[in-house]
C-alpha cells in the first residue's frame, strides 16, 4: 500500500452506523505473506495491521491469519488467470511475514479468493460465536473485498480498514471501497475502530 486512499471519496456510500461488538468480533488479517511483502505490502499497512492486533489482543479478540496458497485443485484458475504464478504451500513465499506473531492465532490456509471457500473459516466463527469481523490485509480489491462480500452473505457485520488493507494502485483501492461501502461493510482507518465500540 505505497499510496493513501481518503475515505471521503467513499462518502456518498459509506453510510454505515453500525457499531462493533468487541465480545463476539474476529480480526481477519488476510495474506500477510511474503509473497506481497516488497510489491505490495508497505511499512505504513504492516503498522496499521499490528494497531489491529494490539486492538484485538486488548479487547480478547481471536485474530485469525488468512494464508494463500495455489497447492490445490480449486487454484487452477487462479493459476491461469495470473498467468501461471503460483504460491506453493510450505514455501518461504507463502509463509506469514517475520513481522507478525502467529503463534497465538488461528491459521485458515485457502486456495482461492474468500476466505470461507472450502476452509473451515466459518466453522472457526460458529464455534466462537463470532458476529462481527474486522477485515485488513491484501488484496483489497481480490481477496478481502471477496472476503467481505462472502461475509456480508453469510450474516456477519463486518468492518473493512481502508488504511490496513493494500493493493497494487489506489484506483483499484478506491474502487473497491466504494463497493464495499454501499453494500457489504462500514469502512473505517485503523484509528477510527476504538471509537466506535
Amino acid at each position: 500500500m505505497n499510496y493513501d486512499v481518503d475515505l471521503c471519496v467513499a462518502n456518498e456510500y459509506n453510510s454505515s452506523k453500525n457499531t462493533i461488538n468487541t465480545g463476539s468480533a474476529a480480526l481477519l488479517i488476510i495474506e500477510m505473506q511474503n509473497v506481497f511483502k516488497d510489491e505490495i505490502i508497505s511499512g505504513k499497512q504492516i503498522s496499521n495491521v499490528k494497531k489491529l492486533i494490539k486492538f484485538a489482543d486488548e479487547n480478547k479478540m481471536k485474530k485469525i491469519f488468512v494464508r494463500h496458497n495455489d497447492s490445490s485443485d480449486t487454484s487452477d484458475n487462479m493459476i491461469t488467470w495470473w498467468g501461471g504464478d503460483q504460491i506453493i504451500k510450505g514455501s518461504k513465499e507463502w509463509e506469514i511475514m517475520d513481522e507478525f506473531d502467529a503463534s497465538n492465532a488461528i491459521i485458515v490456509d485457502k486456495s482461492q479468493y474468500s476466505a470461507f471457500y472450502q476452509t473451515n473459516l466459518e466453522y472457526i466463527l460458529k464455534e466462537n460465536k463470532i458476529t462481527d469481523l474486522i477485515v485488513c490485509g491484501v488484496m483489497t480489491n481480490c481477496c478481502c473485498e471477496t472476503t467481505t462480500r462472502d461475509a456480508f452473505m453469510r450474516g456477519y457485520n463486518v468492518f473493512f480498514i481502508n488504511d490496513a488493507t493494500g493493493t497494487i494502485n489506489s484506483e483499484l483501492h478506491e474502487a473497491a471501497i466504494k463497493n464495499i461501502s454501499f453494500g457489504f461493510a462500514r469502512v473505517l482507518n485503523t484509528d477510527e475502530l476504538a471509537s466506535i465500540k
